[in-house]
């Protein structure tokens, strides 16, 4: 059984990586996954609806970041 999306991105975090919503429609989002110094490694995408909520309200790990 796969990890679920929040997941994923709760560990890339954990191992010093950051992440950014690269797309977020109705029904499927793009997430970036990046090195800590912002260089892209993966794309996750995915239709999961828990996923869809949480970017809506945090749409990046860096958030104090512009």
């Amino acid at each position: 059984m796969a990890d679920a999306p929040t997941a994923v991105l709760e560990r890339w975090v954990e191992h010093g990586g950051i992440w950014r919503t690269k797309s977020l429609g109705g029904d499927e989002a793009v997430v970036e996954l990046l090195t800590c110094h912002g260089e892209p490694v993966d794309e996750l995408r995915s239709s999961d609806a828990e996923l869809l909520r949480f970017l809506a309200a945090t749409p990046r790990s860096d958030s104090d970041e512009p």
